[in-house]
């Protein structure tokens, strides 16, 4: 697979991301983009992270080795309409989107399976645009890669390779498995945290006493419920089949649970909470999951003036930026009293080192 010339369309997060590492380890690929802001292109083009700024999906891209489709699911779609007719059959396709079914299914309608290869980076951040890109965003990250019918495995091996090249993890799955895997610990757990929102809300009275009470665990549990509307409208819509299946199995489940708790099963609901604590703690914790990590840690605090302002002037001192930081007052679950977020983890584990270093207790998850 050569790799003189790499085309975007799209250039946010994720794309951005891809590209910068790709200038941080090939410095010398020529790369070009398509996004509709050409600000932001020509931003790209001033950090010296893309040689060229397109301003229109045409043919300039048919001097493309491997192009990357980094839009959503759908406009993707209607950009491979539009590149069909001009792009050469030596161009390699891909894109990065979080479900597959649908693009692969769009692939095999235009006739371009042979030259598609599917693409999952799982990694992410809550702040969007190629503004927040890094050349470390996908580092030490799953990235799934689901090959269409037909391409050579010397072609999948180099993408493979190229991947690898990125300090990405590559994972080879077929399209389909990957869509009900990340329908199982990614969009299932969504719609759980999403609906255990809701919960609280709809039986919560004028006091809002459960919305004061609810801080700690459940927000920690409920945090993924603070993601994008639009983009979980698109993962519901594009992958309904594995979802439905995991939710049906989950109903079955709780339903399960009734049964053994309205019933006082006391030995099949201790067994069911040790099977699955059991389960979760086999989990590695270095497991680079579809669910976006938090850099969170607890530590001990004693009540009086100005100790929140100088754990953060500390921390200031050190170069690192706090993401959130606040007191927990329902602390049943939790061992501490302050909780502090970072953005990423060099930042977490340098706020670690340096506040022991000032004696303060720290609780790591």
């Amino acid at each position: 697979m050569k790799m003189n010339t790499i085309g975007f369309i799209g250039l946010g997060l994720i794309g951005g991301s891809i590209a910068k590492a790709i200038r941080a380890y090939h410095p010398d690929v020529r790369m070009i983009a398509y996004m509709r802001s050409q600000d932001t292109l020509q931003k790209a083009v001033d950090e010296g992270v893309i040689n060229e700024a397109c301003s229109e999906v045409g043919e300039q891209f048919a001097a493309c080795d491997l192009l990357f489709l980094c839009a959503p699911v759908e406009t993707n779609a209607r950009y491979l309409e539009q590149l069909k007719p001009m792009l050469p059959k030596t161009c390699l396709l891909t894109d990065v989107g979080s479900t597959k079914t649908d693009i692969h299914e769009k692939v095999d309608a235009l006739g371009l399976t042979g030259q598609f290869i599917g693409g999952h980076p799982m990694a992410g951040s809550e702040k969007t645009g190629y503004e927040n890109a890094k050349t470390h965003l996908i580092e030490n990250a799953y990235y799934i890669i689901t090959p269409g019918t037909g391409v050579p495995e010397d072609t999948v091996n180099e993408f493979v390779a190229l991947v690898s090249s990125l300090k990405a993890l590559p994972l080879v799955l077929d399209y389909r498995q990957h869509d009900f895997i990340t329908a199982c610990v990614s969009h299932l757990p969504h719609l759980i945290a999403s609906s255990l929102v809701e919960l609280v809300k709809d039986l919560d009275g004028p006091d809002e006493l459960m919305k004061r009470i609810a801080a700690g665990g459940f927000k920690d549990i409920t945090r993924i419920a603070s993601s994008s509307p639009d983009m979980w409208e698109q993962i519901c819509m594009t992958n309904s089949e594995n979802i439905l299946k995991a939710l049906d199995h989950y109903q079955a489940q709780l339903s399960r649970l009734r049964t053994e708790i309205t019933g006082k099963e006391a030995d099949k609901i201790h067994a069911f909470f040790a099977a699955s604590r059991d389960y979760r703690n086999s989990i590695p914790e270095a497991s680079a999951g579809p669910l976006k990590k938090t850099y969170a840690f607890y530590c001990d605090m004693v009540d009086e003036a100005g100790g929140i302002a100088t754990l953060a002037t500390i921390l200031a001192s050190g170069g690192i930026s706090i993401k959130n930081i606040g007191i927990i007052h329902n602390r049943e679950f939790e061992e501490a009293v302050l909780r502090v977020e970072l953005y990423e983890e060099d930042a977490y584990k340098k706020a670690v080192e340096l506040l022991r270093k000032y004696r303060y207790t720290i609780y790591e998850r």
